[in-house]
């Protein structure tokens, strides 16, 4: 098995991204891993002596984060990026890692590494947690602004395979996002996706309010990609907030700090609960070959941890059986 990951991508690289190569080659001598980057910057960070499973791709351009997604693919056909997902199409990489632009991530996947035959619209799948420490994924959560009802089909049947296949939910629960839990209720987005989810060979336990996903009432959420990505940013939002205000309570006085020494054992296991990092990254659902976008702000733990995601995407060879099911659904 063969992966390569973006080295340029992400808030922390090139250093995250080569030091938790390193610990992913380590941890998995059967893998190959390629670096896609600037020599220079890589080289002065990887040391001697590599380990045998570790290789290097030279780019001499990347995407940076704030660059229009579309014109930069089309203009940097030599970006880590676009050089990972053509490795994808071109199955000189079994699957392509990018903590990077995100929409550069999701142009380069649909223009380079191509849709597969029966999907549509590619989705962006995310872990979100829940207090049961499970997750659900999530997905749209902004591959695609807008949908139809057949989008949503296809995001859930994509969602059911991958939540079973790499995530090991036995028989994962599938749940429409919507204003009310009864059937007839949302948009005509909702109540056409709803008509249609019902009919697939799935688990699907209709529609789930936005209030009760933190409760962990199903394993996939699906959703159009701007409601999905509202969501994505307040939930992120409202973690950020809750944990600022409790450290600065927690630290108020003698008496709070006390308080804190006492409660930090579980506080730490909540947080880590709670923490993306845990997850590694969000697979783009529907394209040809395994293209994971590992979080802007990822470490050298959430690297390692997107390296194991995509090992596992490989592993159960899920873009079969997505192109499989899609192909019999496009028939049906």
């Amino acid at each position: 098995m063969r992966i390569a990951l973006d080295a340029m991508g992400g808030d922390h690289a090139p250093k995250a991204i080569v030091e938790g190569c390193l610990e992913a080659a380590q941890k998995w001598p059967d893998m190959e891993l390629v670096l896609l980057g600037h020599e220079q910057s890589i080289r002065s960070l990887l040391g001697q002596p590599l380990p045998d499973n570790l290789t290097m791709h030279p780019v001499e351009e990347w995407i940076e984060a704030d660059e229009e997604p579309v014109r930069a693919v089309r203009r940097k056909k030599g970006s880590s990026i676009v050089v990972g997902c053509r490795m994808v199409r071109e199955q000189k990489a079994d699957a392509f890692i990018s903590a990077g632009n995100t929409g550069a991530l999701m142009a380069a996947g649909t223009m380079v590494t191509g849709r597969l035959s029966g999907i549509d619209r590619p989705a962006l799948a995310p872990m979100f947690p829940t207090l049961d420490g499970k997750g659900v994924l999530v997905l749209d959560v902004g591959a695609n602004p807008e949908a139809k009802p057949v989008h949503l089909e296809q995001y859930a049947l994509m969602g059911a395979l991958y939540a079973e296949n790499v995530l090991g939910f036995d028989k994962p629960r599938v749940g429409l996002l919507n204003i009310g839990t009864e059937e007839g209720k949302g948009t005509a987005l909702t109540k056409g996706a709803f008509e249609l989810i019902k009919k697939l060979p799935i688990h699907f336990v209709g529609n789930v309010e936005s209030r009760d996903i933190l409760q962990g009432v199903c394993d996939v959420l699906v959703c159009d990609g701007f409601t999905g990505n509202v969501l994505l940013k307040n939930t992120e939002g409202v973690a950020k907030g809750i944990f600022a205000r409790l450290k600065e309570e927690l630290s108020r006085n003698a008496f709070t700090k006390l308080a804190a020494a006492i409660l930090k054992p579980g506080l730490k296991r909540f947080v880590k609960d709670m923490d993306y990092k845990e997850h590694g990254g969000a697979p783009l659902l529907g394209l040809k070959g395994p293209v994971v976008k590992a979080h802007g702000s990822s470490d050298t733990l959430a690297v390692l941890n997107a390296v194991r995601q995509a090992r596992r995407f490989v592993e159960r060879d899920v873009i079969s059986a997505i192109s499989k099911e899609s192909q019999r659904l496009e028939r049906g």
